[in-house]
């Protein structure tokens, strides 16, 4: 297990099996989201309360998730660069960071959006709201921080820390509609399951939009780290090599 453990963690290996994966993953990616957006915005019922607004849910709710996972995979990667040193995590925690934080301002934007008609308000100092606005924080942070050490083997142990140290705003917007009173209406997700009051006719182009961003996330992830691979490796005997092949 560890010899698997340290060959996956070698660039070189990467970057070769990302470009077997990258393909397919972009190409599924694709297909999710034209059969969830068309299945969500198009033929998915309007709410009996909310009426075609609920729409936003099928890229708010998946955005929101995937705020969360990524910052997730982040800070696993951190963990495994400060304990391992691992080159490999620490590109992919730095690859994630910017996707992480579209998908929040996403979530953001989007929940702004479905909030005015529902709340009478563009923004409101809510506790979930409040938490996820800090995971934005937190991203930016992570990149300034990262940007700012010109040393990358020092730059990727103090955002690892800064990685680690955010974890605890995780469950923080997971549970918040349950620990305090808020005006964010109950959660729609239950760790990776739909909750059961979301109706079939909404639940399935929810899970596959679901899926969708996560498949996406997975792609542009491996495009991007292969990416960096390339910049930290230029010097690399393989790396020539694969120069003079292309």
């Amino acid at each position: 297990m560890w010899v698997w453990f340290h060959k996956l963690g070698s660039p070189r290996h990467f970057y070769r099996i990302s470009g077997r994966l990258l393909p397919w993953l972009t190409a599924l990616a694709v297909g999710l989201l034209a059969v969830g957006l068309a299945w969500g915005l198009v033929f998915s019922p309007p709410d009996y309360q909310q009426g075609e607004t609920v729409r936003i849910m099928y890229i708010h709710v998946p955005a929101a998730v995937m705020s969360m996972v990524v910052y997730a995979v982040m800070a696993a990667a951190g963990f495994v660069y400060l304990v391992w040193r691992i080159k490999l995590a620490d590109l992919v925690a730095a690859a994630s960071a910017p996707v992480g934080a579209w998908f929040t301002v996403l979530a953001l934007v989007t929940g702004s959006l479905w909030g005015k008609p529902m709340w009478g308000t563009w923004w409101a100092w809510d506790a979930r709201l409040t938490a996820e606005l800090i995971l934005l924080f937190l991203y930016l942070g992570y990149m300034a921080l990262y940007n700012a050490i010109e040393d990358r083997r020092s730059a990727g142990r103090a955002a690892a820390v800064l990685a680690l140290v955010g974890v605890v705003n995780l469950p923080i917007i997971h549970y918040s509609v349950e620990w305090w009173y808020t005006l964010h209406q109950g959660p729609t997700t239950r760790g990776m399951r739909i909750a059961g009051t979301v109706h079939p006719d909404m639940r399935y182009p929810l899970l596959t939009m679901m899926l969708a961003f996560g498949v996406y996330y997975a792609a542009v992830l491996l495009k991007r780290t292969r990416c960096l691979v390339l910049e930290t490796e230029r010097d690399s005997a393989w790396v020539r090599e694969l120069v003079k092949t292309t």
